[in-house]
């Protein structure tokens, strides 16, 4: 990866980036797991509005980040506490992890996945989840290799009458306890 990457959080000018990133992203990892009409018909205009409305005005506790390269925004991280369990504080969840596929396998996804889990890990939770599908091989890679575990849980979504499948993955935060002598 080249040296001039940096990560950093958003600002609301990097909504249109983001809007772009989400789009191609999603089009070129979900052909064939999800519908392509619905995939066609993804407009990078509303994902960076929808982006715009997240960074000016985000839920509680949640935040982006975003990776670039020689200044040019090549992807984001989105995080907070876990989605559907805010009485949960002990677990943060890692909402979306996104390249333009013109960044992928550059090292761009494991320096934005490394700085995720240390914000994650910053802000206090002892362990973080994420949901990805299956079929996403490139991705559970990239997580398996930093210690992600598949922790059996499924959930299903419908998409233009098609069900897509996630999987969660789990990462302990804090170090295990040691045995005292």
């Amino acid at each position: 990866m080249p040296a001039r990457a940096r990560v950093r959080r958003t600002v609301p000018s990097d909504a249109d980036r983001l809007g772009e990133i989400h789009v191609r992203a999603w089009q070129a990892a979900y052909r064939g797991v999800m519908p392509d009409r619905y995939l066609d018909s993804l407009q990078a205009a509303e994902r960076a509005s929808m982006w715009r409305r997240n960074i000016e005005r985000p839920g509680c506790g949640q935040l982006t980040l975003v990776i670039e390269d020689a200044g040019q925004v090549v992807g984001f991280a989105s995080l907070g506490p876990e989605e559907g369990r805010p009485e949960e504080l002990a677990t943060g969840e890692l909402y979306a992890i996104n390249l333009d596929p013109d960044a992928w396998r550059r090292g761009f996804g494991a320096r934005l996945l490394r700085a995720a889990v240390a914000l994650l890990r910053e802000l206090g939770y002892a362990e973080a989840v994420l949901w990805v599908v299956p079929e996403n091989a490139r991705a559970r890679g990239l997580y398996e290799s930093r210690g992600w575990i598949a922790d059996g849980a499924v959930r299903e979504d419908e998409v233009l009458g098609v069900t897509v499948s996630d999987m969660r993955y789990r990462l302990p935060l804090t170090p295990p306890a040691t045995a005292s002598r």
